[in-house]
């Protein structure tokens, strides 16, 4: 079995929200990432899932994109969600981006 991949918050630079053809939802989670991480030094964008950088240290996508992305970005921290708006998963990781913790795939 492999190891999940984790991040410490302090060594996320960059954090990217994939979605199916990097429109819409995504555009409006990531702004809300963005907002909710101000004052923090991590870049927050949004792209395709089959388009992911390799430079992303964290992959946020709905759970039903995972296993894309999870091809797309083999190796990096991935959160799932199940609703763009106040899904307990970004919630989360909000809280651990700005108290410090590790990040888990």
């Amino acid at each position: 079995m492999t190891e999940m991949p984790s991040i410490d918050s302090k060594d996320v630079k960059k954090i990217v929200v994939a979605c199916d053809a990097g429109m819409g939802s995504s555009v409006m989670l990531a702004t809300q990432l963005r907002k909710a991480l101000s004052g923090l030094s991590v870049e927050v964008r949004h792209t395709p899932v089959n388009s992911i950088p390799d430079d992303a240290d964290i992959v946020v996508c709905h759970a039903g994109l995972a296993a894309r992305a999870r091809a797309s970005a083999p190796g990096t921290v991935l959160v799932p969600f199940q609703v763009f708006i106040g899904d307990p998963a970004v919630t989360r990781l909000i809280a651990t981006m700005k108290n410090g913790g590790t990040v888990d795939a």
